[in-house]
């Protein structure tokens, strides 16, 4: 599916907004006290789920896949984790995505792990787990996801450009390390 540069802005705005209701609405609990409805400890409250629960899977896959893509990966979380459907290779990329951009490589795998379990051609989930495995240091489990992804997509797909770019990337970098 292309999108235009103003299609994208557009969703983008959107997620954002969405993103921002949650916080900026700041749902009451009876007594007065404000709930912070990005807190993993709070998604679960009535107060939080109020504002997403009218929201089908892919309205919240698309607010959350944006979300993350502007770097709110907590608020990201809040909206993949309620998908109905918590075994569609799309939120588990994406949960991956927001759960490794917050620092936990090892979980993040194990999304991207789920993923590919469901779907091995889903070179969304590969490219992210080579980027994964470099931030770790294991550029030949990285290179492994890129030769994957160039048999299912070829070397002209943006999933193989983006970790072809990411896996040369790094090698300059250990390069000028070495």
């Amino acid at each position: 599916m292309l999108f235009t540069r103003s299609t994208l802005s557009l969703a983008l705005a959107a997620a954002v907004a969405i993103g921002s209701a949650t916080v900026a609405t700041s749902p009451v609990l009876a007594k007065g006290e404000p709930v912070d409805c990005t807190k993993k400890a709070n998604k679960d409250k009535r107060e939080c789920k109020k504002n997403r629960e009218d929201l089908g899977d892919n309205d919240l896959y698309y607010a959350g896949y944006w979300l993350a893509r502007a770097g709110k990966y907590e608020q990201a979380l809040t909206y993949l984790t309620q998908a109905k459907n918590q075994n569609d290779p799309r939120f588990l990329t994406y949960i991956g995505f927001a759960t490794r951009k917050l620092g936990d490589h090892d979980k993040a795998m194990g999304y991207y792990d789920r993923a590919l379990a469901i779907d091995a051609d889903f070179v969304i989930a590969r490219a992210y787990l080579g980027e994964a495995y470099l931030d770790k240091g294991e550029l030949s489990k990285a290179s492994d996801q890129l030769f994957e992804i160039e048999k299912r997509c070829g070397t002209a797909c943006v999933e193989h450009q983006e970790l072809s770019a990411q896996i040369d990337s790094y090698k300059a970098k250990v390069d000028l390390k070495g």
